[in-house]
């Protein structure tokens, strides 16, 4: 297993035709002990995993948050929308096929985001992204990307697949930044910067 950072540069993703990328949390009691951290850990925190898909420089689909299909095809899938990061493996999850997707797409941007109001990424811990091949069916973790847990920052640019020539390619970006939360355009032009 390796950890990719982004000092790597950008991975060829030959003989990849279908990769999801996962993310994982545990909820955080914060600096509460007793029966309050306890209660804030069964409550949990909401993190949510995007995929933006780009058109040149423009957004024009994203899968996640209530969209789950966004091209109608199954070629880029949401898992849901997990509430509290106490699910086991990974909360939530997008695959990607990759003969599927238009050419119209040439960039899949994969970011984290406390979205909703009152989540936090500081209400979260061992946050964790996992890079699987799933070619042939069956899911094998390839690679995990770790995000720095420093800064107050509510969303996490993490990873850019895209296409070079023929193929595919998955690069990452791990840049951190504040998101008005609830904010849709506010998201995607995060993603966009």
């Amino acid at each position: 297993m390796i950890t990719l950072k982004k000092e790597d540069g950008a991975a060829d993703l030959n003989g990849i035709t279908k990769l999801t990328v996962g993310v994982s949390w545990d909820p955080s009691g914060g600096t509460s002990g007793g029966a309050i951290g306890l209660l804030r850990r069964k409550r949990g925190v909401d993190l949510d995993l995007i995929a933006i898909l780009m058109q040149g420089a423009e957004p024009v689909r994203f899968a996640g948050l209530d969209s789950l299909d966004p091209l109608g095809n199954g070629s880029v899938q949401h898992t849901g929308d997990e509430q509290t990061g106490a699910a086991s493996g990974d909360d939530e999850s997008v695959h990607v096929t990759f003969a599927n997707v238009p050419e119209a797409i040439d960039a899949i941007i994969f970011v984290a985001a406390a979205f909703k109001k009152g989540s936090s990424f500081e209400k979260a811990n061992n946050i964790s992204f996992k890079v699987y091949d799933a070619t042939g069916g069956s899911a094998q973790q390839v690679a995990d990307i770790w995000p720095s847990l420093l800064g107050t920052d509510n969303a996490n640019a993490v990873a850019k697949a895209f296409r070079n020539g023929g193929s595919w390619q998955l690069e990452v970006l791990n840049r951190k930044g504040k998101i008005k939360q609830g904010d849709k355009q506010a998201l995607l032009r995060f993603a966009m910067a």
